[in-house]
């Protein structure tokens, strides 16, 4: 067996001969960076006044397509300022018609009422009127009038003046009258 006192030379050589290979290494590695960065000054120099040159024009043109953007975008948004405001208009005249509708309808409602009430007050009347006439005179009146109209002032009637003057009329009269009576709500739903 050896010695440990053999294998000590080795291992103070190996360092220092480690240490000239990084050595080698490192300043081979720094040269080639140097070169590259001195190569790339030149070709950086060469190339940058066309750089410049084109960045320029390049610019202009994207200048003048943002200018041009913006005109267009201002021309759309003035439309659609006019496009608001003959909506707005619309909606003002629209609301302001909506408004004369109500109204007209009212008043038409109002009139439709009075008219009912007037017409009420007149079939009211006429009630009256053949209420007070005598049976026999009633009954001629009654004899010429149409079946339906005849039936809806006899069912205004009260039921005794109304059953004498079903009595005094032609009988197939007094039937049509009845017919038209007892059938007047016969299709009235139910449900």
């Amino acid at each position: 067996m050896k010695s440990s006192r053999g294998y000590r030379w080795l291992g103070a050589y190996g360092l220092s001969i480690l240490a000239v290979i990084l050595l080698g290494a490192g300043m081979s590695r720094l040269g080639l960076g140097i070169a590259v960065v001195l190569a790339g000054e030149g070709v950086a120099q060469e190339a940058a006044p066309e750089l410049a040159a084109g960045d320029g024009q390049n610019l202009g043109e994207l200048f003048e397509t943002l200018r041009a953007r913006e005109e267009a975008l201002d021309a759309r948004a003035a439309q659609l300022d006019e496009r608001a405001d003959a909506l707005r208009s619309a909606e003002a005249e629209l609301s302001r018609q909506l408004d004369a509708l109500t109204e007209a309808e009212a008043q038409l409602a109002a009139t439709l009422k009075m008219t009912e009430t007037a017409s009420e007050q007149d079939l009211q009347h006429l009630t009256t009127v053949f209420e007070s006439m005598k049976p026999a005179q009633a009954a001629e009146l009654f004899q010429q009038m149409d079946i339906d109209f005849a039936a809806g002032f006899i069912a205004r009637l009260r039921p005794e003046i109304a059953a004498e003057l079903l009595s005094g009329l032609d009988p197939m009269v007094a039937y049509g009258i009845s017919a038209v009576l007892a059938g007047r709500h016969a299709r009235t739903p139910t449900r």
